[in-house]
């Protein structure tokens, strides 16, 4: 008896302090477990238009928030070309044209590559923990899944693109389901779903992501991972514009 009183209480204890976390731990948590210390991995990008599909083939590492690097290898017209952030300063790297060329703040909201995806989002160069203030406004059931939804508005001395974001965090395993993205007008632009969730490099995560315009009817970008990878220590000098020439 005395032991199934323990259980219980053990039991009680870990749902008390998941209702108790606060929004900033909840986000740190989700955001740990998608980016990892080390990532590396294998990315299939399909664009879908109304008249017209094309795929990308992509590999991308990246040490924390600071650092990351996306190559492109296939379809051979864009194969070599690769993206650099360090820090928050972010580089184009076009093998066809043999330059470098560095990516301004304003250019961060523009389409990366044709998809429906930013500049920013792809080099995560705008961070969720750090940039931005969280509130829990709502819960509720996605895939089956109890959420916390939670709110992010921009800090007021940090510069970013969007002017708020809503995210959907499955409260057992802490992943991200689906992200509302909305303009400083309280429009909503994109909207980033989770599917297939299985283990990938060890962790329960969405293998395929798909963002849809609010706006634009039959346009969606599919990301689907093929390899991923966690904790593979890479060292500082992979992530250099030198090296952005010459990775494969």
């Amino acid at each position: 008896m005395k032991n199934i009183c323990v259980l219980l209480l053990f039991f009680f204890s870990l749902g008390l302090s998941a209702q108790e976390m606060t929004p900033l731990e909840i986000i740190t948590k989700a955001d740990e477990k998608v980016r990892g210390t080390y990532s590396q991995a294998e990315i299939k990008m399909t664009i879908i238009r109304p008249d017209w599909q094309r795929e990308m083939q992509l590999k991308s590492w990246s040490a924390g928030s600071e650092y990351s690097l996306i190559l492109v290898t296939a379809p051979a017209r864009d194969k070599g070309m690769a993206f650099l952030k360090r820090e928050n300063e972010m580089w184009n790297w076009q093998p066809t044209i043999d330059r470098v060329i560095k990516m301004p703040p304003s250019m961060m909201s523009q389409s990366w590559m044709g998809s429906d995806f930013t500049n920013d989002d792809l080099s995560k160069a705008s961070s969720t923990v750090v940039d931005y203030n969280h509130e829990i406004v709502a819960s509720e059931t996605l895939l089956e899944r109890e959420c916390w939804v939670l709110e992010l508005s921009p800090k007021e001395d940090i510069s970013v693109i969007w002017g708020k974001i809503k995210i959907w965090i499955d409260k057992k395993d802490f992943i991200q389901l689906k992200t509302e993205f909305y303009d400083e007008d309280d429009y909503l632009i994109n909207t980033m779903a989770g599917k297939d969730i299985q283990e990938i490099g060890g962790r329960l995560l969405p293998r395929v992501m798909e963002v849809t315009p609010a706006e634009e009817e039959g346009q969606m970008t599919r990301i689907e991972y093929l390899n991923l990878s966690f904790e593979k220590p890479i060292k500082d000098g992979f992530f250099s514009i030198q090296n952005m020439k010459r990775v494969k």
